[in-house]
């Protein structure tokens, strides 16, 4: 092994298998290639940060406007990613894997991002359970009953999601600093897994997260070259399917799929991620103060806008426009609860499946059937690629439209109790977490302290009168933290990490300046105990 690559994590299950020299010789000549122009990236996002907050705005960008323009089209998608009617999406421990993959959804997103608490085993071991994914060798056995896990004969197509842009591996370093975590998550999983995918009769295809610009997507798409080079693999093997959840990225969707045109699938509405980034990058604007997150939906003429020019630029590109998340979860104690669950599923799909998207996210195998009988109905062919949506007509203007509705002090409790219970199972190495009958993940904690911020910040008043500052949110905090320990039991809470949980939370929700994501400052806490 080179000198310059050192691994400083302790050893975890899957270490012997994932963590060989000739995979950190490739991760080390990523870094060496890729680290820096990374860096640049993140620091070219905080000056156009910079310029919005200073009032400027964000507008279509005039010197891509033949891009824009021309009649160019991205590479066909392969065989098994003509049909992507149903996708489901969670972390990569064992038995998620075997489950998503037997969940009769065409598509299964094993994701080292927002759904994964970035533990040093998580991240090794869920490169281990890959491999064994990969190769139809993944096996588990659930402790207390003795059940055995297999995958079926038939199984959804594997796609990967690596972490994004801003987030370190810090059990990994090169040249004595941390491995960026999209090269560490990238790179061992197309090293291992590329040349059996294509054996298989598949490949390697990924979702990648959190871009907020077309040069990003080059730096990808450069990576991309680099790789398949590396390993002799035919360039445009790699797939990629690009979430479009920043509001920067929003304005530059023609020119992502044209950076990553031969490795391109499409791109997908990241909702929640998209809400986040909303409230963050227009921070400074008084006027887009954002009613509660219920109120928030893909209805509101901000989001119905983006949702639109997705499907347009995809379809006009030949390239898949995705649908966004249900993140309900099945109530096994409450019939009367769980259909209205399921009737709010239906309605979001059958949205989606008018709207033109080619196919949706669910975040539970129970909701598989659910939305792909809206979509079999609304979507008889493999995909709406032939609806080109050209009465679809969205300007910078529709796409930053302040959202109407009210604050209220019941959405504000909501997002503490949501924000801290999410974050100290994060704590605790769990990045998917059910709370209050949806399934929650990093995006929707970010959602909840970025608001909370936004309501302090411009002195937000509530629906009953209440100004919002420092000192009711400590009030309803303290009212809060007590009633989750009620909620979640004293035991629990006593053996848990809720105050940790909440020191983080409460210091990102009334950070003077609102950071940037809420998991790099929770990294470090995250470390103490894993």
């Amino acid at each position: 092994m080179s000198a310059g690559i050192r691994i400083v994590g302790p050893k975890v299950q899957g270490s012997e298998r994932v963590l060989k020299p000739d995979a950190l010789a490739f991760l080390e000549d990523l870094t060496r290639g890729f680290r820096d122009r990374i860096a640049e990236r993140l620091a070219a996002r905080r000056v156009r940060q910079a310029y919005l907050d200073s009032g400027g705005t964000l507008e279509f960008l005039p010197d891509t406007a033949a891009v824009r323009a021309g009649t160019w089209t991205v590479a066909p998608p392969p065989p098994d990613l003509l049909d992507r009617r149903v996708e489901i999406t969670g972390p990569v421990d064992r038995k998620m894997i075997i489950n998503a993959l037997n969940s009769g959804a065409q598509v299964y997103m094993a994701d080292f991002e927002d759904a994964n608490s970035p533990t040093w085993a998580n991240c090794v071991g869920g490169q281990a359970n890959l491999i064994d994914a990969v190769r139809r060798t993944i096996t588990y056995v659930q402790p207390d009953t003795g059940k055995r896990y297999t995958l079926n004969p038939q199984t959804a197509t594997l796609l990967v999601r690596p972490r994004g842009f801003h987030l370190v591996e810090r059990h990994c370093v090169v040249d004595d600093a941390p491995i960026p975590a999209m090269l560490f998550d990238f790179g061992l999983y197309f090293f291992h897994n590329a040349r059996a995918q294509l054996a298989a009769g598949t490949g390697p295809y990924f979702y990648l997260p959190k871009m907020q610009s077309h040069l990003e997507a080059r730096v990808w798409n450069d990576i991309f070259l680099h790789a398949q080079q590396a390993l002799g693999i035919p360039d445009g093997t790699i797939k990629a399917t690009v979430l479009i959840e920043t509001l920067p990225a929003a304005f530059e969707m023609d020119e992502i799929l044209y950076e990553l045109r031969a490795h391109s699938t499409g791109l997908n509405c990241g909702r929640w991620d998209y809400i986040f980034s909303a409230i963050k990058t227009l921070k400074n604007d008084p006027n887009f103060g954002l009613p509660d997150r219920g109120q928030v939906t893909m209805e509101t003429p901000f989001l119905r806008a983006y949702v639109q020019l997705l499907i347009r630029t995809c379809h006009r590109r030949g390239a898949h426009a995705m649908g966004g998340m249900a993140a309900q979860i099945p109530i096994k104690d409450d019939p009367k609860a769980n259909e209205q669950a399921l009737d709010k599923v239906r309605a979001d799909k059958l949205r989606e499946v008018r709207e033109g998207h080619d196919g949706t996210w669910v975040a539970h195998p129970g909701l598989v059937d659910v939305a792909k009988r809206v979509f079999d109905e609304g979507m008889p062919e493999p995909n709406q690629l032939s609806r080109l949506r050209a009465d679809v007509q969205v300007t910078a203007k529709m796409l930053t439209e302040p959202a109407k509705g009210t604050r209220t002090e019941a959405g504000l409790r909501h997002n503490i109790r949501v924000g801290i219970q999410y974050l100290e199972a994060w704590l605790g190495g769990q990045g998917a977490v059910p709370i209050y009958n949806l399934m929650e993940d990093a995006a929707t904690a970010e959602i909840s302290r970025s608001q909370i911020w936004q309501w302090l910040h411009h002195r937000a008043v509530l629906d009953n009168g209440q100004t919002v500052t420092s000192s009711f949110v400590r009030k309803v905090t303290d009212e809060e933290f007590a009633r989750i320990r009620e909620e979640v039991g004293h035991k629990r809470f006593d053996r848990g990490r809720f105050k940790e949980a909440r020191a983080i939370f409460e210091a990102v929700a009334a950070s003077k300046e609102l950071q940037d994501f809420l998991t790099i400052p929770a990294y470090d806490a995250l470390e103490i105990k894993n």
